[in-house]
């Protein structure tokens, strides 16, 4: 019998960064531990990751961002979710984003922000909580 799954979550990359090697490590970190993981790939769309969101029914959504865009493609990714009615499924994001931005962007909503460091475990009980709550919330 296998063990049951912790949950589904989309790991997107918005905007022109071709950079994906973090995304990666933690897109494999939360499959080790029990998550169904879905990678958008490189180069997607906030329209894109929200319609993909909505198509997988996932229960919260990663975003990888190293270009130094996360303050305008952070809240685009998140008025697409709302826009597609899944301004409930819990937004966590990592990169290189500096210390100074991160109170903004978790004001927009943004659940949680990684930066170059951060230990896995960390990421993965950030994402176990995320799933958590937002299951329990739709009970």
């Amino acid at each position: 019998m296998q063990p049951r799954q912790k949950g589904r979550i989309l790991i997107g990359k918005p905007g022109l960064d071709g950079h994906d090697r973090g995304a990666k490590v933690v897109a494999r970190a939360l499959s080790d531990a029990g998550f169904e993981v879905i990678y958008t790939g490189i180069r997607r769309t906030p329209d894109e990751i929200a319609a993909t969101a909505v198509q997988e029914d996932v229960d919260a959504i990663g975003l990888s961002l190293l270009s130094g865009a996360h303050n305008v493609l952070f809240p685009a990714v998140l008025d697409a979710l709302s826009r597609a009615d899944l301004g409930d499924v819990p937004v966590l994001g990592g990169g290189v984003i500096p210390d100074s931005d991160i109170p903004a962007l978790k004001a927009l909503g943004i659940r949680e922000i990684f930066t170059p460091g951060t230990p896995l475990e960390t990421v993965v009980r950030a994402f176990e909580r995320a799933v958590d709550e937002h299951k329990k919330s739709l009970l």
